[in-house]
């Protein structure tokens, strides 16, 4: 399901890109959110943030959470309040040491004041957290009512995504205090985790809004079947019951591609590119784009662009500096933002 390579990346209407980098030097980049002013946030997964200003330059920030950097856990994801202007909030997410020796999935929310993180709070943490070192999500998304989501792996623990006394492989929603909204699915379910909004996920590590105020994910497969998902609440994608792909060792996944009661995907990828990051774009500074959704492959070291409503990919934005994209985001110039993790860079796409 993957279109060919672009010898030049181009819109719909053959108008060229611009790829500018903004920033580099940076080690295992995750994230970038967008501060009022032009300046943005970076995370790196090893524990750091920086605050970068629009000509590259940056100041590290302190005060953030210590992180457990093993694996592919650490410092995940940044998200800037849309209230920032007045309550200088910010979202974090990490994974975070458990007495038990593993680690969990965590949410934490700060006042970010210059280069200093004021008053940081964990407003969630997946218990218990696991040992192991992978599929840790970790995505934020500030729904349009203020409420928080985030993605949680099933951190190679593939039964408990299906498993509603576990937080692993789910999409939590929480508000902003930590406190457990009312119309949560599964609240008053006896022995279900309350915050859990959606579930049989394996590892998303890409979330965003469209226009309409729906959370899409995109989330790595095993060997084929990586998906973007339109997330419904109370909803259960499959994992590990339901496939595309196959084991790495090349085994049948679960009972097949479908089963009542559990989602199929909008769009899948055979074979896998290892999705990371996800924008939807909306403010029409790229024609022919409106709407479409674009997701960072570490794999194949590419952008890939697919039609609104993930109905099928128009085409992939590959260069010298899409190598292991890890995130991509629409800036609020409507521009086009992303964190290349092998280049240790960030960059702005542009059209015309």
């Amino acid at each position: 399901m993957l279109s060919l390579p672009l010898a030049r990346p181009a819109l719909a209407q053959s108008t060229p890109l611009r790829i500018e980098q903004v920033a580099d030097g940076f080690r295992v980049p995750w994230s970038v959110g967008f501060l009022p002013g032009g300046d943005m946030l970076v995370t790196e997964r090893a524990g750091r943030l920086w605050r970068v200003a629009p000509d590259g330059k940056r100041q590290r920030i302190t005060g953030v959470p210590e992180v457990a950097a093993r694996g592919q856990g650490g410092l995940l994801d940044v998200v800037v309040a849309r209230d920032f202007s007045r309550t200088g909030a910010i979202f974090l997410s990490y994974a975070k040491a458990q007495a038990s020796g593993g680690a969990g999935t965590a949410l934490a929310v700060a006042r970010l004041d210059g280069t200093k993180l004021v008053n940081p709070r964990r407003i969630f943490e997946m218990m218990p957290g696991s040992s192991g070192g992978r599929h840790f999500g970790g995505r934020i998304v500030e729904a349009r009512d203020g409420t928080l989501f985030l993605t949680i792996g099933e951190r190679g623990d593939r039964p408990s995504a299906q498993d509603l006394t576990r937080e692993n492989g789910s999409v939590i929603r929480v508000a902003r205090d930590g406190r457990i909204p009312p119309d949560n699915p599964f609240l008053n379910s006896p022995g279900t985790r309350p915050a859990i909004w959606s579930y049989g996920h394996r590892n998303p590590q890409g979330a965003a809004l469209d226009g309409q105020g729906r959370l899409w994910l995109c989330e790595h497969g095993a060997q084929g079947g990586d998906e973007v998902n339109l997330i419904e609440k109370g909803a259960n994608y499959g994992w590990p019951v339901i496939s595309y792909g196959r084991h790495y060792s090349g085994a049948k996944i679960g009972e097949g591609t479908s089963k009542a009661g559990m989602k199929q995907p909008a769009f899948y990828w055979d074979p896998s590119i290892a999705p990371s990051g996800l924008a939807i774009l909306g403010q029409g500074r790229f024609p022919g784009w409106q709407g479409a959704m674009l997701v960072g492959s570490l794999k194949f070291d590419h952008i890939a662009v697919l039609a609104p409503g993930a109905k099928r990919q128009i085409t992939r934005i590959e260069t010298p500096e899409t190598i292991r994209v890890r995130d991509v985001r629409e800036g609020p110039d409507g521009a086009i933002w992303f964190l290349s993790e092998g280049n240790g860079a960030l960059y702005r796409i542009t059209s015309g």
